[in-house]
């Protein structure tokens, strides 16, 4: 291990191994199987890298994204590590090329597509001295096999063309079904599964129910206007949800770029180089693409839709805070979106696992208890502490006896034949003056009005919880029409009692002036009378400025965590620079000087002879 921590220090400038890691690759030089499941940013690509460095041969990578592929081999190269990729978007002369490279040994890691793996399996993989193969998003064996990928239904071929090549899967997100289904398909031999912990504390989880369109923007407007300079990323449900949203955010002087698979290969890649490169500091994405970019300084993610299921949620939320720093997440949920979502489960191969997933998550969005309690017991880890870093946390709910407020809504449901959704519902509650309601004389209902003294949101929220206290449900197959269940039956004939959480009215954000209300200032040295903000603020600066000398995003010359670790501990030599997290030696070597002479000129220090 001694000879491994040399290495972890020289290449990815770290002096310990974190939790598991020193163990899976442990297992990888004994050459056995093993299947991983390690938070986004919690360390799993040094399980697979720095066994890669040590041993002689080529490591392959399967990975599901160009744009993974891309980030990771960059990351790798700027630390002094041989790595390339085969993907499609390469022109042929450079295919044959990196080939010819893995064939001679000059190559240590190659990172490769599923349909790639397939396709090179018989000519290329062959004439290489393969030294382990790591398949990372491996949750894409089970969720992208059946549906999307079908190539990764296909990779246990690797065991049986290459039996004595040490296998290890990775994933941040995997339930029991999904592991089980992970080792099943890719036919691992005697394999070990390690779990690291699934917490992430550096991330906040907020969620926001039932707003409108425009109370969405005015809300994202806000969020991304305190989150000043900043990148982050808006995961919507479609393709015309990330356009139409970029379109709206331009209208406040936010610049946003989009980014789904009907767009051409080079506008995707613009998107993302932009993105990458902080030209521009928000995405509008996809969810079912993700970005699939290795972007350690996402400061926050917003989900414009309720995703799928758990896995994704948590897959997607992880992109932001990868380099351990505080974070801040929102995701904004609708029964519209469970409509939607149950049609797409309904349709996909999958039919009864996904409408399992999509009620878990439907329970996380309505819960009222600590939200990473909720996912971290999803993922089988359990705590007895509440997170105190979610919005139910920060906002504990007071409990009231709303028994006679229940009762309400639910005759109101009964009376009009149980043929009401939620917005039609709350109309009649609340005695709403429209002809659709007089057409269908529901103004003659006794139920009509007696809703008066609660507003709109008021009532939404309060049916939002009768639907998680299981007192009504949606019924999905009938345009979203509202049911009695047998337990609300017993609370609307008085045998037993309701208790409901008092609601908390959250702040509304109203949109500011558009073109021109808020503009990005430009970058200026920060006037401060802290000296660590001064710094931190003349960090940013040099490494953008190196970033666009080298045309490398500033993120792979150091990382946020980096100039923290500068920041705190200041060094003023190449000795205690090379302290500092994430500084390795092709780094100190590199940059070392130009930054330890800024920090010494920010301190008002000599400069060194």
């Amino acid at each position: 291990m001694k000879e491994l921590l040399l290495l972890l220090k020289r290449f990815f400038g770290y002096t310990t191994f974190r939790p598991l890691q020193a163990e899976i690759i442990q297992r990888i030089l004994q050459k056995e199987d093993s299947l991983v499941l390690m938070p986004t940013g919690g360390g799993k690509s040094i399980c697979f890298q720095l066994p890669a460095i040590y041993m002689p041969g080529t490591a392959i990578v399967v990975s599901p994204l160009i744009a993974l592929m891309k980030d990771q081999v960059e990351g790798l190269i700027a630390n002094g590590i041989p790595a390339s990729t085969l993907n499609s978007m390469m022109p042929e002369e450079e295919r044959h090329r990196v080939r010819q490279l893995c064939i001679q040994g000059k190559v240590k890691l190659l990172y490769i597509s599923p349909e790639g793996i397939i396709s090179e399996l018989h000519w290329l993989l062959p004439r290489i001295d393969i030294s382990l193969i790591a398949i990372d998003e491996a949750h894409c064996i089970s969720h992208w096999g059946h549906d999307f990928r079908p190539e990764y239904t296909q990779l246990s071929v690797l065991k049986e063309n290459f039996p004595k090549v040490p296998i290890v899967a990775l994933t941040a997100t995997a339930d029991k079904i999904t592991r089980t289904d992970i080792l099943n398909q890719l036919k691992l031999r005697d394999p070990k599964t390690f779990i690291s912990s699934f917490d992430r504390p550096n991330l906040s989880l907020t969620i926001r129910r039932g707003l409108s369109k425009k109370e969405k923007i005015a809300a994202i407007v806000h969020f991304i206007n305190r989150h000043h300079r900043q990148s982050g990323i808006i995961y919507c449900m479609s393709r015309n949800s990330t356009e139409s949203l970029v379109e709206e955010l331009s209208e406040y002087s936010i610049r946003a770029v989009a980014y789904h698979a009907g767009l051409s290969p080079d506008k995707r890649e613009k998107a993302q180089d932009d993105f990458i490169n902080d030209r521009v500091n928000v995405v509008c994405a996809t969810v079912a693409f993700g970005m699939g970019i290795d972007k350690s300084n996402v400061r926050w993610v917003i989900h414009y839709n309720m995703p799928s299921s758990i896995e994704n949620y948590y897959q997607e939320i992880g992109r932001a805070g990868r380099d351990g720093m505080k974070s801040d997440t929102l995701l904004f949920y609708s029964v519209g979106d469970i409509l939607l979502l149950r049609r797409f489960a309904e349709e996909s191969g999958q039919k009864d696992v996904s409408l399992q997933k999509l009620n878990r998550m439907r329970r996380y969005c309505e819960a009222d208890i600590c939200r990473r309690r909720i996912l971290l017991s999803y993922f089988g880890e359990e705590t007895d502490k509440d997170c105190g870093n979610c919005d139910v946390c920060k906002n504990p709910p007071q409990r009231f006896d709303g028994s006679i407020l229940v009762q309400k809504a639910l005759s109101g449901i009964f009376r009009t034949g149980q043929t009401a959704n939620m917005h039609l519902l709350i109309d009649i509650l609340r005695g709403a003056e429209k002809e659709e309601l007089k057409e269908k004389g529901y103004d003659k209902l006794k139920t009509y009005g007696v809703g008066k003294d609660l507003s709109y949101k008021e009532w939404k929220e309060y049916l939002y919880q009768m639907l998680q206290l299981g007192y009504i449900e949606i019924d999905y197959m009938s345009a979203g029409h509202l049911k009695v269940t047998p337990l609300g039956r017993k609370v609307l004939f008085g045998e037993q009692q309701a208790l409901m959480t008092i609601y908390q009215k959250t702040k509304d954000f109203a949109l500011p002036t558009k073109k021109g209300g808020y503009k990005y200032r430009p970058i200026r040295p920060i006037e401060s009378t802290s000296v660590e903000e001064t710094l931190l603020d003349s960090l940013q600066q040099l490494r953008k400025q190196i970033a666009e000398r080298e045309h490398t995003p500033a993120y792979i010359i150091f990382s946020d965590d980096a100039l923290e670790d500068m920041v705190q501990k200041k060094p003023v030599t190449l000795d205690e620079f090379s302290e500092i997290r994430g500084v390795g030696q092709l780094k100190l070597d590199k940059y070392g000087k130009v930054f330890v002479a800024l920090i010494r000129f920010v301190l008002r220090l000599p400069k060194k002879e």
